[in-house]
């Protein structure tokens, strides 16, 4: 709902600030007295298009147009702010403003963040209609019309949609097998020797890591087998225990002689001799055990003498075949899987391709079947919708007018989840003429007053919230019976919705919920509009003065009041 219009230095209005309630809102006042005005500045704060020429002559800067709404938390209007990334809060007004400079460059806000134009006018084709003599929006564009439709019918396009998702999933699905199978011949030849080459190198999980940990340990064994060999060349082999045996033997020869010769076995020469043996003795057998010792080591790091080489051979096969198709060694496995696979699908492909498009051909029928029955429901809605329109026509004095929806099939390449028919509703304003869209066939107070029959056919049909309703002179040309069926009709769609009508009928005026009247005052310098809110009393007098004219009489007065009542 609009709570809220702020204007400042448009046209002939310098400062204006209105509260703005619900229900039915009448603007009336003499010709020329700037009704207009109040929707230029509307219109200028919702993006509508706008020149130097609404600045107001001698304001000292620009020109500005403020539209407060209160919406409820499910609007869509949130929706397209959270997709233009512009902050707000569900439970705070939307502020929409817009300044205009003499010089015609103009600047959008929302929610006093700087935004563009086009921003205002797609949140104000979300939040209002206007309905008038020279322009009709909201109700004339097409796009809007099947949405429209399927709401009045109550038509569910669920299974159409479901159809809709499994026909293009099964038709990608056979796009792609088709690709597939264009490009097979220049593939597979390539696949062939790809995989080729792995086959041969056959790669295993995980063998590089186990490679570089036996290369690591194999060059470390050779550097100690040869430390090893060092060490048994030190030793001798079999020339330092022969030696030492030697000594050993050597030294018991000594002792048995000294025996011999008298010597005391107690003496200090024997006991020095008998420990010399002793000692040589124990090195002949440390130098034995020393020398098994190093042998036993030698024979533990013993391998093969090209062990190394072909783990190195094997390991950089592996990381060359990886550079060689640009990926980790780690995953040439899984490539050769993968390039099996790929040739097993190619092979394949032929077969799979004509079971693909059999599905995709199944999926389409099943898509037309579903759309048919929608379509067939939407022409049934369209012909309940054209009665109720019908119904409304004939009291707005367009009892030779005939409404019409048209549904009719799109292009193949057109369709889509919501179906396949093009909506559009078409008017005829005389008999045996030809129906046609709506702005091309009426007038500008015809087609105003079909904008109303029309919502007051689709009133409280499941239409969405409804958005500010605007009618501008929406009774132009027609009085009495008319203008008060125009009256009642605006009063109805006012009972759910927010309407705002400018009119010079006092059978409109009278059914208002609130009635403005719209002033001009000034002098031979400048000229300024104003709005003033009536109070009953003075919206008694502003429609008697629509009845009479310049002189309001007692009969007028009476007149208004029985309107009033």
């Amino acid at each position: 709902m609009l709570i809220g219009l702020s204007i400042r230095d448009v046209v002939l209005i310098e400062s204006l600030d209105l509260a703005i309630g619900p229900g039915l809102t009448a603007l009336t006042g003499e010709t020329g007295a700037g009704k207009s005005i109040i929707l230029d500045a509307l219109g200028l704060a919702t993006g509508a298009r706008a020149d130097a020429g609404l600045v107001r002559r001698g304001a000292a800067g620009h020109a500005s147009a403020t539209a407060i709404f209160a919406l409820p938390a499910d609007h869509p209007a949130f929706a397209y702010l959270d997709d233009k990334g512009l902050d707000y809060g569900r439970d705070e007004d939307l502020v929409l403003r817009r300044q205009l400079s003499p010089d015609g460059r103009s600047r959008a806000f929302v929610n006093d963040q700087a935004t563009s134009v086009g921003v205002l006018k797609d949140l104000g084709s979300l939040l209002l209609e206007v309905h008038g003599q020279h322009e009709t929006v909201g109700l004339l564009d097409p796009r809007t019309h099947r949405t429209l439709l399927d709401a009045f019918g109550a038509v569910s396009v669920s299974a159409v949609a479901s159809a809709w998702s499994g026909w293009r999933a099964a038709r990608e699905k056979a796009e792609g097998l088709r690709d597939l199978a264009n490009r097979a011949a220049a593939e597979t030849e390539e696949l062939t020797l790809r995989l080729s080459e792995l086959d041969r190198l056959d790669p295993r999980e995980g063998e590089e890591t186990a490679l570089a940990e036996e290369r690591a340990l194999l060059g470390s064994a050779e550097k100690a087998l040869a430390d090893i060999a060092s060490a048994q060349d030190a030793l001798g082999g079999d020339a330092l225990s022969g030696k030492l045996a030697q000594a050993f033997r050597a030294l018991e020869r000594a002792r048995e002689r000294a025996l011999h010769a008298g010597a005391p076995a107690d003496g200090a020469a024997m006991t020095r001799l008998t420990a010399a043996c002793d000692a040589v003795d124990r090195a002949l057998v440390e130098a034995q055990e020393a020398s098994a010792a190093i042998d036993a080591v030698a024979e533990s790091f013993e391998f093969e003498p090209d062990r190394l080489e072909k783990t190195e051979e094997r390991l950089f096969a592996l990381r060359g075949m990886a550079r060689k198709l640009n990926v980790a060694t780690e995953n040439l496995p899984s490539l050769r899987a993968e390039f099996a696979a790929q040739l097993q699908a190619i092979e394949t492909s032929s077969e799979a391709l004509r079971a693909a498009e059999e599905e995709a051909a199944s999926a389409r029928d099943g898509y037309i079947f579903a759309a048919e029955a929608l379509s067939a429901e939407r022409r049934a809605a369209g012909d309940r919708l054209a009665v109720a329109v019908e119904a409304e026509l004939a009291p707005l004095k367009l009892d030779k007018a005939r409404f019409r929806v048209a549904v009719e099939a799109l292009p193949e390449d057109r369709v889509g989840p919501t179906g396949m028919d093009r909506v559009a509703f078409e008017i005829s304003t005389n008999p045996g003429a030809p129906f046609g869209p709506m702005e091309a066939i009426a007038s500008g107070g015809e087609l105003a007053r079909f904008a109303l029959a029309l919502k007051a056919a689709l009133a409280g049909r499941g239409t969405g919230p409804q958005p500010l309703m605007i009618f501008d002179e929406v009774d132009q040309g027609v009085g009495g019976a008319v203008a008060d069926a125009v009256g009642l009709r605006l009063k109805r769609l006012a009972e759910n919705a927010q309407v705002l009508v400018v009119t010079h009928s006092a059978q409109v005026a009278a059914r208002s919920d609130v009635h403005w009247r719209i002033a001009k005052s000034g002098d031979d310098q400048s000229t300024r509009t104003r709005v003033e809110p009536l109070s009953p009393v003075q919206r008694e007098e502003e429609i008697a003065r629509m009845l009479s004219g310049a002189e309001v009489t007692e009969a007028a007065r009476a007149a208004a009041r029985a309107l009033i009542n």
